[in-house]
This record gives structure tokens, sequence and C-alpha cells, in this order.
């Protein structure tokens, strides 16, 4: 954790010393869904959003660490018991992007971006849908969540919109009642991003 944000002020400083700077906030919609080993029990999505900042420095090749406090999470269903169960995270996420610019123009940018993501959950819940216990319980998700983001954008004017791939590295649910799981979030989001400088 002190090397990722030791290592995103090193980026910031710099970025704000030698290249062009972009600072602004965001908004976001996500649909997320948490992968599952288990043939016994299916997954489904769930909508949540975010909201943030972002900061961009560079010019054709860019550096964007961003900060946003996020809602994700998904719907598991019992294939064989008559069980259902919502889960709900809040997250602060901190993605540190690496970025091209395809076309870089004054009015319209074309880019492309990926790069790791540290989610640190603020809050959890688990839901029993039909009055029906299942066996998921709050202790059994991860408070520290790692992944990686992928995805393009597109920059007109002041507005940056941004369309990613978020794919989970480590389990967010190890296991439940002794069976392993390993149950990752997988996430989609769209976001709306204005420069104020």
């Amino acid at each position: 954790m002190k090397k990722f944000l030791i290592l995103s002020l090193l980026v910031l400083s710099s970025g704000i010393l030698f290249g062009q700077f972009t600072i602004g906030p965001k908004v976001g919609y996500n649909a997320s869904k948490f992968s599952t080993d288990l043939d016994t029990i299916s997954s489904g999505f769930k909508s949540g959003f975010q909201i943030g900042v972002f900061v961009r420095i560079g010019k054709k090749f860019y550096v964007q660490p961003e900060l946003y406090y996020t809602t994700q999470g998904g719907v598991f269903e019992s294939n064989t018991s008559n069980w259902e169960q919502k889960v709900s995270i809040g997250s602060l996420d901190i993605p540190l992007l690496v970025g091209f610019k395809m076309l870089n123009a004054k009015v319209v940018n074309l880019r492309i971006l990926a790069g790791p993501l540290a989610s640190f959950v603020v809050s959890k819940s688990v839901k029993d849908a039909g009055g029906v216990l299942g066996p998921i319980e709050n202790a059994d998700l991860s408070t520290i969540n790692w992944a990686i983001q992928l995805g393009g954008g597109l920059d007109v004017l002041f507005m940056s919109f941004d369309v990613r791939y978020q794919i989970g590295l480590n389990n967010l649910i190890e296991e439940i009642n002794t069976a392993a799981i390993n149950s990752k979030n997988n996430v989609w989001v769209v976001s709306l991003g204005f420069k104020i400088l």
C-alpha cells in the first residue's frame, strides 16, 4: 500500500513539473458480476455508480491516476437450493493508468488506456432475498482487492468520456461453507469527466 501511494505521488509530481497537466471531477455507471467456480451457484449483474477525481499528465503518452468512491456488487443464486443473496460493496478505488492518444487534436482526442487498480472496501453487506438464508456472510468478503482496468476514451472540448473493463485479480470471496468459490469481481465501467484545469 505504501509503495503504491509513493509511486502515485512521484508520478503526479513529475507530471506537474514536466508535462501537460489536467485535473477534474468524474462520475460513472458500472455493472459488476462476480465469477464463481461452483456449478451449483450462478451469479448475475448488479448496477452501481462512481464519483471522484482524475488527473492526466502528459501529451501523446500520458499517466492518469484517479481516486473515486464506487458502489459495486453482484447477485448469487443457488441452482440446487432455494436461496438468493445480493452482495453490495462500497470502496475507495485508486487506479493508476497509462494511456496513448491515437488522435491528439485540440478539440477531439481518442485514447486507449490500461493499468492496475487498488480497491479498499469501506462498506459491505449481504442481503438474503425471498426469506431463505444463504451461506455468504459479510466476513467472507475481502477488504482489499486488486484489478486491472483496460479501455478507451474520447475527449471532446472539456469533457472526457471513458469505457473500461475491470478484471479482478484476487478472490473477493475465497470459500463458503468450506467449499472453494474463488469469486472475482469483473466490472464494466462507463464514466464522464470534466476537465477544469
